[in-house]
């Protein structure tokens, strides 16, 4: 098997791919690696999205459902993960059709994570979203 330099020095392949596409020598480029490098930025993208939504739905069912307990740490993840969104909308507007197909099953992991950091029987957590998308990425909103 041949060794590209992609395999040897991603960096410099990075350099190198960006000097083809700036200069047109589009024969000189390492096609196959740029192609995948291109599908793994959005799978990237997404799964960036999906973290954050995860998070921050985890830390609005844990203000709601034990405020005794609520923090300054939990605001903040919330005003965090908020802005992550935001920055991911603002980067790439399409994401918010992604989020929004993926809310509910967003919504489930939340529900696991919150019981796993609350003690919360996983049943205290209502079937559906007690919070629309709309309000999740409200930035005034809390439960």
């Amino acid at each position: 098997m041949k060794t590209t330099l992609y395999d040897k020095d991603y960096y410099l392949w990075l350099e190198e791919t960006v000097q083809f596409l700036k200069e047109g020598k589009l024969t000189e480029l390492d096609v196959n690696n740029l192609i995948e490098e291109i599908e793994d930025m959005g799978r990237s993208e997404k799964k960036a999205l999906k973290s954050n939504s995860r998070i921050l739905l985890m830390h609005l069912l844990k203000w709601k459902y034990q405020p005794s307990k609520r923090s300054n740490s939990w605001k903040s993840s919330i005003i965090e993960h908020r802005k992550r969104i935001r920055d991911s909308f603002a980067d790439s507007p399409s994401l918010k059709v992604y989020f929004a197909d993926n809310f509910d099953l967003c919504y489930e992991d939340a529900k696991e994570l919150a019981a796993a950091e609350t003690g919360l029987p996983i049943e205290t957590f209502p079937g559906q979203c007690p919070f629309s998308q709309q309000d999740t990425l409200n930035p005034n909103y809390l439960p």
